[in-house]
């Protein structure tokens, strides 16, 4: 096991300094100065190059992406050009609010999604199995977005039970555990969570389908084994896939949605990468989209080493 958890380790290195890569091509594709957004309309060669030399743009490509990796692997992600704040501040604060939002998105849509795909696959091609499937083909192929601001006419305008926007009473990023501050994730969670919910009971029906027409299922009950102890063995040879696929999904939910932390103005990262985009603030653009894409190589990570800990059969392919 320790070995399995070893190799997994050393794979992800190329894939880490990859995605760095990415971000730190990102300042040099785009159209355009990346100095625009910081130098005034009337501003003189000589300030431009001192700007330059002061942004390390006077430098080669690859001295310049090792100075910049370096510092990043330093926890120094620069600044933020909008703010003049330390990039590494304001991504860990958004990121912060984000797994908020995902965790409480992550336990409405795998739960929802678990009990609809087993339930569906119990009873297949029943009426049941129509209804779960009908509102998995909904959760996925409905706008998230589109969703969101139906729940907010609804429920926030209409009925004025939740709040629309924002994360607390206050208006700021701070957040507690308390129902003041959960009115205002009850919305966006539940629309973050449904798409997931509906890939997640599709996976999970077909998987429970295919195991329940599989011998050994037969051979469980012919020994007289109850109904509970066989589902206990098809859960147990669905976890593996179906956990791939839930760790895929918070990997999703955790790198933030532009669309829908917008419409309810959650301070998250999404909101955070629409702000840094229009703003053109390349550092923040660059930290935000480095630290949300460690996360998901890290949630990556730990979802194999879940798999092979469940299922021995991993370690030895």
């Amino acid at each position: 096991m320790l070995s399995y958890a070893a190799r997994r380790m050393v794979y992800a290195i190329p894939i880490i300094i990859g995605v760095a890569l990415v971000c730190f091509m990102l300042v040099h594709i785009t159209p355009g100065d990346p100095l625009v957004a910081v130098l005034p309309a009337d501003a003189s060669q000589e300030l431009a190059q001192q700007l330059r030399v002061a942004y390390g743009f006077d430098k080669p490509l690859p001295v310049q992406f090792g100075l910049w990796l370096w510092r990043a692997v330093n926890g120094d992600l620069g600044n933020s050009i909008a703010t003049g704040r330390p990039v590494l501040a304001e991504v860990l604060r958004a990121v912060s609010n984000t797994v908020t939002l995902a965790i409480a998105a992550a336990i409405i849509g795998f739960s929802l999604g678990l009990f609809f795909g087993l339930v569906a696959g119990y009873f297949r091609d029943t009426w049941i199995d129509k209804v779960a499937t009908s509102i998995a083909i909904a959760g996925v192929s409905l706008p998230h977005y589109w969703l969101g601001m139906v729940l907010v006419i609804i429920f926030s305008v209409e009925l004025n039970w939740l709040p629309a926007v924002g994360a607390g009473p206050s208006g700021s990023g701070a957040w507690s555990w308390d129902w003041p501050h959960l009115r205002f994730l009850v919305l966006p969670a539940i629309t973050t969570s449904v798409i997931p919910m509906g890939i997640i009971t599709r996976t999970v029906r077909a998987l429970t389908g295919d195991i329940l027409s599989q011998d050994f299922v037969e051979a469980l009950r012919a020994k007289g084994l109850r109904e509970t102890q066989v589902f206990r063995h098809v859960l147990k040879n669905a976890a593996p896939t179906a956990l791939a696929i839930m760790g895929l999904q918070l990997g999703y939910m955790l790198g933030g949605s532009i669309l829908i932390e917008t419409v309810f103005s959650w301070p998250g990262s999404g909101l955070l990468l629409n702000s840094a985009i229009f703003q053109r603030d390349l550092p923040l653009l660059q930290g935000t989209i480095l630290v949300l894409a460690m996360f998901f190589v890290i949630l990556n990570l730990m979802v194999d080493i879940a798999q092979a800990a469940i299922d021995p059969r991993i370690k030895r392919g």
